[in-house]
């Protein structure tokens, strides 16, 4: 956990400063976030997945053919540097709007998982994470 990890003489190693800090920023956190069709939304927050805050804000967006891109980008950007969300999950076919984003996109927690829509299947070879996966050379056979 993040305060072992801060208690370690080796930890310096493995993480950098503003890692470990991060880290110990998030711990206790581990929202999901959401992004994607209605199918897709709608399944997640009868799952559990979704909250609200005080103020309005929300772990989830539904992306239809109505939604603009600069949504897309904002929501996106705003789920990156909250501190309350550790994982983004967006559909891959939504994704592709934002592609340029999600290939800037360094950061390890919150992780961005691309997952396939009812009627959009997964494609590894579109999936920045996969892709990245692959500059290590890890799953070539």
């Amino acid at each position: 956990n993040a305060e072992y990890m801060g208690k370690c003489s080796f930890s310096h190693h493995l993480f950098p400063m503003s890692a470990r800090q991060k880290l110990k920023a998030r711990e206790g956190a581990g929202l999901i976030a959401v992004i994607g069709d209605e199918d897709t939304v709608t399944g997640f927050l009868l799952a559990g997945v979704g909250q609200r805050t005080a103020k309005g804000s929300t772990n989830f967006l539904v992306v239809d053919s109505k939604t603009k891109v600069q949504t897309l980008e904002a929501t996106f950007k705003s789920y990156i540097t909250r501190d309350d969300i550790s994982i983004i999950l967006i559909n891959q076919h939504v994704a592709e709007d934002i592609r340029h984003l999600l290939n800037e996109y360094k950061g390890i927690v919150p992780t961005v998982l691309e997952i396939p829509s009812k009627d959009h299947p997964y494609d590894p070879n579109r999936d920045s994470i996969m892709q990245r996966v692959k500059m290590f050379g890890v799953g070539d056979e």
